[in-house]
């Protein structure tokens, strides 16, 4: 498929998703407290974007992953937060 048509398909969503993306941020900024670990990863996943080259999508998963391989004993938590809360 060519750039053009691609284009064509895909631009009006990813468009919305910015849109979107932009305002989870505004919410965000104009929240009171502090930003945890959560709001830091996906500022650097967002960098990742800014990177070009053709494996985004691999580097943003992995600046949002943990790169851990040992297993850990228990969940501490009931449900993943989308970031390393370590990095």
């Amino acid at each position: 498929m060519t750039r053009q048509k691609l284009l064509d398909l895909y631009f009006m969503e990813a468009r919305a998703k910015v849109i979107d993306l932009a305002a989870f941020m505004d919410r965000i900024e104009r929240a009171p407290g502090e930003e945890d670990f959560r709001m830091r990863a996906f500022r650097d996943a967002l960098k990742e974007l800014e990177r070009g080259n053709a494996d985004r999508a691999k580097r943003v998963l992995l600046s949002l992953s943990d790169p851990t391989d040992k297993p850990i004993p228990a969940a501490t938590t009931k449900a993943a937060s989308g970031a390393w809360p370590e990095k």
